[in-house]
């Protein structure tokens, strides 16, 4: 069975699994969501909802995220973010770019559950392997879903399966970026390109790092450390055995 089959059959069987009715997933016009959306219209049929969500974003993100609906069937609601981003800005004290580009990708997660709570559905999230090892996710943002269907697969593997899947060229080749500020692409932010740190996370879960490039490794671990609570559950303080009977 195909990598896409598996994927689309795990999809289903984790809506079945919580009793809900399908899938909600924001479509930004990147290559992640177009690849989640066109697997779970395989696995679910029409229980999949699309939202585009455009804040302060690329019009052709927006374009593309609608082409790419019509061109799967995916049925989609556009909801404009941007008065909302910029009214919740004006309440709060200044900040730097960061903390407005994280509050765009939570603006996003609390809309997807709006629309999964309304349906039962569950929220699919788009975030791969690649991202999820070296941190490059929203706590509480673009990491706040139920499910993530390529959380086991490189950005290169996803690459490669979007190609198999037909999603167009234009959308598979455009700089990757989550759109959190003007002019924003993933590797810039990194500081390495998708293929480079693939290379070294690969090394790294093989255990032979030795022909790495070692500048590449040092950033990429230390990406991983700086971003181990993001993966880790949430801390819960104990009272300790001792002091089980009672507060």
């Amino acid at each position: 069975m195909k990598t896409s089959e598996r994927i689309s059959t795990w999809i289903g069987e984790k809506v079945e699994e919580a009793g809900a009715e399908g899938v909600v997933l924001g479509i930004s016009g990147g290559v992640d969501s177009a690849v989640v959306a066109v697997l779970a219209k395989k696995g679910l049929g029409d229980g999949v909802l699309g939202l585009i969500m455009p804040c302060h974003s690329d019009p052709t993100d927006v374009e593309h995220a609608r082409r790419l609906a019509a061109e799967f069937d995916i049925q989609t609601e556009y909801v404009d973010l941007t008065p909302v981003f910029d009214r919740l800005l004006e309440a709060l004290p200044p900040g730097d770019r960061v903390a407005a580009g994280n509050l765009k990708a939570r603006l996003r997660m609390a809309v997807w559950y709006y629309f999964a709570n309304s349906r039962n559905y569950l929220v699919a999230g788009a975030g791969n392997k690649s991202e999820l090892k070296a941190g490059y996710f929203t706590k509480f943002g673009d990491g706040g879903v139920d499910i993530l269907p390529l959380g086991d697969l490189l950005k290169t593997q996803v690459r490669e399966l979007a190609r198999e899947l037909g999603i167009p060229e234009e959308v598979i080749a455009k700089p990757p970026s989550a759109g959190l500020w003007e002019g924003q692409t993933d590797e810039g932010e990194m500081g390495i390109t998708y293929e480079e740190l693939d290379r070294v996370l690969i090394a790294i879960e093989s255990g032979n790092t030795a022909e790495c490039n070692q500048e590449a490794l040092a950033r990429v671990r230390a990406m991983m450390a700086a971003s181990q609570h993001k993966r880790d559950p949430i801390p819960i303080w104990s009272k300790g055995a001792e002091e089980q009977g009672g507060i």
